[in-house]
């Protein structure tokens, strides 16, 4: 018998309720899965941590029904598929190096309600193999989240993997789901996918090398700029090695920053280097709590909400986060024990 019985075979009544169920509820769960690929991506973004892609899908009714009617031994994998089945709603988020995953599973872990983390990577490693290797994790928003309250009761399965798992992982499945391959040419093929596995992980422990590298290299101020302000590479350059022990934020949050330095008329990398003399970056740090690793962004970010306080909180360029910057601010303001 084989492990996963047809459909057709296998469809009960009770599956039949759970798919009609799913089929209702469907449309409550693309909302949710937006809000969720929002508040994921805002959450890196607040935190400062390096990514390439955040998306999301809602799992179709014709997945739902296949995934429910799914049984080994003659037994259902799903008694109960609305509940069981846990990736109704799908957030991946694409890092480029494999500290990332780290940072963005600890992140999530320590703002949301963290019901599951799998490590596959890990496993596949711990066997004595390469293959697959990405993080999943299952998540929802905690009972007291007023902000995000139309999550509530909804979990989201978010996939972190980097971009060369990614690759891996996509034409992995794509080969064996479309790929017609002769008995006798399937263990080549499987010695040669975990070949480019064995390429892949090493790659990306190049990647984090090479990062480091750029890091520890870094000056900590920069030549004599081109513009009348700080632009965005000239401020990435200077934060990796005023901030050596950070991680890289995403690209487009340097020329974010720099237009907000702009604002506070601070036009140049050593005007901020000097400015940033005032601020304990250790009691930042502690006051903060962070536990994750925080971008540079993001601890440049707390060192002018810390130096300017409201002011800061109130410039143009942070409308979007006002709530969010007071929260902080009144974490920056409590005398440390």
């Amino acid at each position: 018998m084989p492990e996963t019985e047809p459909v057709a075979e296998r469809e009960t009544e009770p599956v039949r309720e759970a798919v009609r169920a799913y089929a209702a509820l469907q449309p409550q769960l693309v909302a949710a899965t937006a809000g969720y690929v929002t508040l994921v991506r805002t959450l890196l973004d607040d935190a400062g941590i390096d990514y390439l892609s955040v998306t999301g899908r809602t799992k179709s009714v014709a997945s739902f029904a296949a995934k429910a009617n799914r049984g080994a031994d003659g037994h259902p994998l799903y008694p109960e598929p609305l509940t069981q089945i846990t990736d109704q709603i799908g957030v991946r988020v694409i890092t480029y190096v494999h500290h990332d995953v780290a940072a963005v599973a600890d992140l999530l872990a320590d703002e949301l309600e963290m019901i599951d983390d799998r490590d596959l990577g890990a496993e596949t490693a711990r066997s004595g193999r390469f293959g697959y290797a990405s993080r999943h994790l299952l998540v929802r928003v905690r009972e007291d989240d007023e902000a995000h309250r139309d999550l509530g009761g909804h979990r989201a399965s978010v996939q972190v993997r980097t971009v060369l798992q990614h690759a891996w992982a996509e034409f992995e499945h794509d080969i064996r789901y479309k790929g017609n391959v002769p008995e006798e040419a399937a263990a080549d093929l499987d010695r040669r996918f975990t070949l480019a596995a064995g390429l892949i992980e090493l790659a990306d422990q190049e990647f984090a090398t090479i990062r480091e590298r750029i890091q520890a290299a870094a000056p900590g101020s920069h030549a004599e700029p081109e513009a009348d302000h700080i632009v965005g590479q000239e401020l990435a350059t200077f934060l990796a090695g005023h901030y050596s022990d950070a991680g890289w934020s995403h690209t487009d949050h340097y020329d974010w920053i720099a237009d907000l330095l702009a604002q506070l008329g601070i036009d140049t990398v050593d005007d901020l280097a000097d400015l940033l003399t005032s601020v304990d970056a250790d009691a930042v740090i502690r006051r903060m709590g962070y536990r994750y690793p925080a971008g540079a962004v993001r601890r440049l970010d707390d060192a002018l909400l810390a130096i300017f306080g409201e002011q800061y909180v109130t410039l143009e360029g942070n409308s979007h986060r006002v709530p969010k910057l007071r929260a902080r601010l009144e974490r920056l303001s409590t005398p440390e024990n």
